[in-house]
């Protein structure tokens, strides 16, 4: 987690401003926020919906990188509230793609298609439905009357 401080923040590619400081700032709020929920989402999927219904501490760590995954593209264009809705799908996304590896006998033992390749797609595809140009934060997200998915 500590190493996407880094790179997320760092996206910014320069702090000579209040701007660019404001943006790493609002990277730094969504990184922490969009995988606290994912995990705490796979958790409780985990522990109550699904078979066989333990206390998976390896899959919360890993609905945690689903959400840092599932924000990396948006992190400085979303609000907080947005990190936290793409959070929340985010560690539904890994659950599903999880228990499709598994259903389809695919081996992959660290679950790696399912944070990194289908939270990774749903991360560039939640972009496209946020971003609120009038923010001054960048996109023209669906949401806000954009066309960023070619609607």
């Amino acid at each position: 987690w500590f190493g996407w401080y880094g790179f997320n923040p760092g996206s910014t590619l320069a702090m000579k401003s209040i701007d660019d400081g404001n943006r790493a700032g609002l990277a730094a709020v969504n990184t922490t926020l969009a995988p606290c929920v994912a995990g705490l989402v796979v958790f409780v999927l985990r522990a109550k919906v699904f078979e066989p219904r333990l206390l998976d501490v390896g899959g919360f760590c890993n609905g945690i990188l689903a959400g840092l995954v599932s924000i990396t593209a948006g992190c400085g264009f979303v609000k907080p509230w947005e990190a936290v809705f793409i959070g929340f799908f985010g560690g539904w996304v890994y659950q599903g793609a999880s228990m499709l590896m598994t259903k389809l006998k695919i081996d992959d033992v660290v679950d790696a298609f399912a944070v990194h390749g289908a939270c990774g797609f749903w991360g560039l595809l939640a972009l496209g439905f946020f971003g609120d140009p009038e923010e001054g934060i960048g996109g023209n997200g669906v949401f806000y009357g954009g066309n960023q998915l070619g609607i």
